[in-house]
């Protein structure tokens, strides 16, 4: 044997493939077996989590994408539309204005059971939930699938979306935007704004857009006096406004009441409405359904008028007014508004026969009533229908007001201490030549001499009875005594418009050849009914904007425009005419009242002006061609040879202020006056038909006139002097004037209302409102009327008004 050792045998490798090669390194795995048969169809865990955080990355993306592009827009051009709203005095609804009835108010306006109805009805978790409910999408397209009805699955914040920023269609782009929308909305604003929102754009049938709409559409009260039952039928009607109308659809109650079951039990569930309050609710019924009158009878004429005055005044602009969502309470209270209509209708429109008298369809019927105290114009009269007759009469400047304005003259003499002629003070007791065509003295424009009515000549008159029996020869001597520019001026101060037509310094201005509107003169009679004061007549006493923010008003100023002594001396003299004059219809109010009564150049117009302490009313009769628009004369109308001032116009001031005044207590007149106005003269001679002495009214010379006194009197005795009161007299206070006034007592004879022939200033035009007037003289035309015997409207002979 070998010392060598041997080799030892070799242990095979276990971890090693047989037969495989060391080199060969890792055994691969063996393949998995094709999946066959339905196996297929299921994919694995692998694809399944794949999937998923794709699409969790998709959406989540997809959201971060659409929230970024996705911005709140403006709002739609419905959702912003409003109607303006008028209301009278007590807050009841006068008129709206504009295409879509709406009135926006604050959440504040709106009652509390009627947010939790509506809240009960739509969205009851929505102060706590999101802006958007997921799980309701999903209920609401299940129940739309498996034809359970329509649902929308949208909280109160979408749906305000969809209402305020969006449009009505059903698209996935108008979903997809109202989603995103409304989580952003929820950032931005609270939830008592959202709600604001949505109860102001939401439609509720009836044409009613918003809360406040339609609680005045269904139930004629504010939203803020919805009662729990109310507001649960309202909020009922959004499901289907059409549909839960009972009124329009009784056959559909059934379902309505369910509705509105649901809707009571609801805010029962929250604790919104006690059980026992639930328990004796009971389903209201709704108002019948009014077709919109709009701007019929006398609410277009107010709607007009008051928007002028907001726009002329600087209190809200033309184009904010348009775009709406003004409420504006004006000065009108509805019954003095109602009783001057029902006067009108009752003494004038009424008495016309338009198929029998052409005459009667000329008739127009216009007035303002004013607070002396506070200037506010508390009713108005425009015409019979605004959408029949556009023209608003309570504020047309084209009519003559004839011998209303007479009191200005003699309101001027007294204010400026003017004199007559022959340097005697002008009071009523002042003697003045009454002589038909007399030539006015002192006028240097050329021969003036104003007809009286009927030529009629009064010889020596005070201006009592001047007043009374309004005679124009001594109106237009005054007016030129005083100095017609003063005239001019005293009539603005008391309120007539320095732009009305026609009114110029000349003799003529006496016999009222002014264009003024019957506002017009309503204010300036309520100036000399408040003593004196006088305030700039308001239309409006409060505007809000979109129920939240007050428009500030301007200030009230009254400011002493003439003095007390003035004033009350006019109307001493006024009353006179009331008991005395033309104006005695005025004695049916009942009531100390003060008044003159006027016409037009050839009877185009006839007017009353009158005041009690507390109520200052002008009221005109008009004529106009329907057709031209051109001013016809009123004889004939009514059946009666003519309408004057003392007729029908003072008929309508006589009801309407009786019963605009009922109930009040009753006020008499605290008048201070002119030293020597307390004292009423001795009566005159009757009229003549003879010339007065020293009168050369037929010739046309201005000099051609007596010798005498300037002022046409003839002589300058102490029984002429214009006051019965010793120099030292200081005047006094009359409460109730002497019932004689100037004139003769107990004289029963007809008093007589003068009017001129040519010689001064024609009647103006006015082109805006397509009138024409005549012209062509000063005032009151010649012809016949009726003479007042204590029974109004009963013709007996000629007379001027």
């Amino acid at each position: 044997m070998s010392d060598e050792p041997q080799p030892q045998p070799q242990q095979p490798n276990r971890g090693w493939a047989s037969g495989a090669p060391e080199a060969a390194g890792k055994a691969k795995k063996p393949k998995r077996p094709k999946r066959t048969g339905w196996r297929r169809l299921i994919p694995t865990w692998r694809i399944v989590l794949s999937t998923v955080v794709i699409g969790l990355l998709l959406v989540v993306g997809g959201f971060f994408l659409g929230y970024h592009l996705v911005q709140i827009p403006a709002a739609n051009a419905l959702a912003t539309k409003q109607s303006n709203v008028y209301l009278y005095a007590d807050g009841t609804v006068l008129a709206r204005d504009g295409e879509v009835n709406r009135e926006s108010v604050g959440l504040a306006r709106v009652s509390k059971d009627a947010q939790h109805a509506v809240l009960a009805a739509e969205d009851r978790d929505f102060y706590s939930e999101s802006a958007i409910d997921p799980m309701a999408m999903v209920r609401a397209g299940w129940n739309t699938a498996t034809g359970q009805g329509k649902q929308s699955g949208s909280t109160i914040t979408q749906q305000y979306v969809k209402n305020y920023y969006l449009a009505q269609e059903q698209t996935v782009t108008r979903k997809v935007k109202e989603f995103f929308i409304a989580i952003k909305l929820d950032r931005e604003k609270s939830k008592d704004e959202i709600l604001e929102g949505y109860l102001n754009t939401s439609f509720f049938g009836r044409g009613a857009y918003g809360i406040q709409s339609a609680a005045q559409a269904y139930f004629g009260v504010d939203a803020k006096d919805l009662t729990a039952a109310q507001g649960a039928y309202l909020a009922s009607l959004l499901n289907a406004p059409s549909q839960y109308d009972v009124v329009a659809h009784p056959e559909n109650r059934p379902a309505a009441e369910a509705r509105w079951n649901y809707v009571m039990n609801g805010m029962v569930d929250k604790g919104w409405l006690s059980a026992s309050d639930r328990a004796a609710a009971k389903f209201p019924k709704p108002k019948q359904s009014t077709i919109s009158t709009n701007m019929s009878g006398q609410r277009g004429y107010v709607v007009n008028i008051v928007r002028k005055y907001l726009i002329g005044n600087g209190i809200v602009d033309e184009e904010e007014l348009g775009r709406g969502g003004y409420r504006i309470t004006t000065t009108l209270q509805k019954d003095k508004q109602d009783a001057f209509v029902r006067a009108v209708d009752d003494k004038l429109m009424s008495q016309l026969d338009k198929k029998e008298r052409k005459v009667d369809t000329y008739v127009r019927a216009g007035g303002a009533s004013v607070d002396p105290k506070t200037g506010k114009v508390v009713a108005m009269y425009n015409g019979i229908d605004y959408v029949k007759q556009y023209t608003p009469n309570a504020t047309r400047r084209d009519f003559q007001v004839g011998s209303t304005f007479k009191p200005f003259v003699f309101t001027s003499a007294v204010e400026n201490h003017s004199e007559t002629q022959s340097g005697q003070t002008i009071n009523p007791n002042t003697r003045y030549d009454g002589t038909s065509e007399r030539p006015v003295q002192g006028w240097a424009g050329g021969r003036y001499a104003p007809e009286n009515e009927d030529q009629r000549d009064y010889g020596h008159v005070t201006v009592r009875e001047a007043t009374d029996k309004s005679i124009n020869a001594v109106y237009a001597q005054m007016a030129v005594d005083v100095g017609s520019d003063k005239v001019m001026q005293t009539a603005i101060d008391l309120g007539l418009s320095k732009n009305t037509p026609e009114l110029t310094p000349s003799p003529s201005i006496a016999l009222g050849v002014a264009t003024a509107s019957p506002l017009d003169m309503a204010e300036a009679y309520a100036t000399l009914a408040n003593h004196g004061r006088h305030s700039t007549y308001t239309l409006v006493e409060k505007v809000m904007k979109d129920g939240k923010q007050e428009v500030e008003l301007p200030e009230r100023r009254e400011h002493q425009a003439v003095s007390r002594e003035a004033a009350d001396t006019t109307t001493s003299v006024l009353r006179s005419v009331v008991q005395n004059g033309t104006a005695s219809a005025a004695q049916a109010v009942g009531r100390p009242a003060a008044a003159k009564t006027g016409t037009a150049e050839e009877d185009t117009a006839a007017w009353f002006a009158g005041y009690t302490p507390d109520l200052a009313t002008v009221v005109a009769v008009m004529g106009q061609d329907p057709k031209t628009a051109a001013h016809k004369s009123l004889y004939g109308a009514m059946g009666l040879a003519r309408i004057n001032g003392g007729g029908a116009p003072a008929e309508i001031w006589s009801q309407y202020t009786r019963n605009a005044l009922k109930g009040e207590p009753v006020a008499d007149f605290d008048l201070q006056l002119q030293a020597g106005a307390d004292v009423t003269a001795p009566p005159s001679s009757d009229a003549s038909d003879e010339p007065g002495d020293g009168d050369e009214s037929g010739s046309s010379d201005p000099d051609a006139s007596s010798t005498g006194d300037e002022d046409g009197s003839g002589s300058d005795t102490p029984g002429d002097s214009g006051s019965s009161t010793p120099p030292g007299d200081s005047g006094g206070t009359e409460s109730d004037p002497p019932s004689t006034g100037g004139g003769t007592p107990g004289s029963g004879g007809p008093s007589t209302e003068p009017g001129p022939t040519g010689g001064g200033d024609s009647g103006g035009d006015d082109s805006s409102n397509g009138g024409t007037d005549p012209g062509g003289g000063d005032t009151d035309g010649a012809g016949g009327g009726d003479t007042d015997t204590g029974f109004p409207g009963i013709p007996v002979t000629p007379r001027r008004q």
